[in-house]
């Protein structure tokens, strides 16, 4: 087994199953480092593509599967940037995102995620750029970024919208709530609920039964019933940017980082 390491995320193939290990402490905060090794990830996923039939999605951190966007970096560089950098950076980052996001959406390659503890913001788009997300009895789902004065930015409504009822989109967005692996199976955000501890070994037990389908019509079925919507994503971007632009949010984030709470990314 060939294992790349990077510094917040590894990856190989094992039995015919592409793995991706999360592994940044705390709790796989998507900051500058977590977005360069998923880029280095990408120029990788052409290989995997050829030589997996799937690719799982986990942390191996305790503390869950992401925690969601890195505040604390973005809080940092806004204050040693002009207004003009600061936004400039923010659409910038949010391209490179959107584009990784897409890019494993759109792979033939079917994708599962297999979450534990938090699975927050940035954390959840990630998870939901997957096809399955198969979750720990334990895991946690929220997006909480209104408390900032943003909207979810790596692409988090229109996908979460193409999964799920717009209820349960409203009520995720706009109370800011998370909501129990149990909640996550019933609205038909999650696809299974594993034991506690059990979500990488159900996920393997999925990709193994995936594997026995061929791979051509594997991927004519995601695209058909996996449609990227690619001009919301874009609106997203856009209305990020806007919302960002204003000093409620250098304010929400001066809170997040001054926060003397164990868990400040929790609702």
């Amino acid at each position: 087994m060939n294992v790349h390491r990077g510094k917040t995320l590894s990856w190989s193939i094992v039995n015919g199953v592409a793995e991706a290990e999360l592994h940044l402490a705390p709790c796989n905060e998507i900051g500058t480092a977590m977005l360069e090794d998923l880029e280095r990830f990408l120029k990788a996923l052409p290989e995997l593509e050829q030589r997996a039939g799937a690719l799982i999605f986990y942390s191996s951190r305790k503390e869950g599967f992401s925690a969601g966007a890195d505040l604390r970096e973005l809080h940092a560089r806004s204050l040693e940037a002009s207004e003009r950098e600061r936004l400039e950076g923010v659409r910038d980052f949010l391209l490179r995102i959107h584009h990784v996001l897409n890019t494993l959406d759109a792979s033939p390659l079917t994708m599962i995620a297999a979450v534990h503890g938090v699975c927050f913001g940035g954390g959840l788009e990630l998870a939901l750029a997957c096809d399955l997300i198969v979750a720990d009895k334990m895991a946690r789902f929220a997006f909480p970024e209104l408390r900032l004065g943003l909207i979810p930015g790596f692409g988090g409504i229109p996908r979460l919208r193409r999964d799920v009822a717009n209820s349960v989109v409203r009520d995720l967005l706009l109370t800011g709530r998370s909501i129990n692996a149990a909640k996550a199976l019933a609205v038909g955000l999650a696809s299974q609920v594993a034991g506690e501890g059990e979500a990488l070994r159900v996920a393997r037990s999925a990709a193994a039964q995936i594997l026995k389908f061929d791979r051509a019509a594997s991927a004519a079925a995601k695209r058909f019933a996996k449609p990227i919507p690619l001009e919301e994503l874009r609106r997203e971007i856009d209305l990020f940017c806007e919302l960002f632009a204003r000093p409620a949010v250098m304010e929400g984030l001066r809170k997040f980082v001054e926060s003397t709470d164990a868990h400040p990314y929790l609702p």
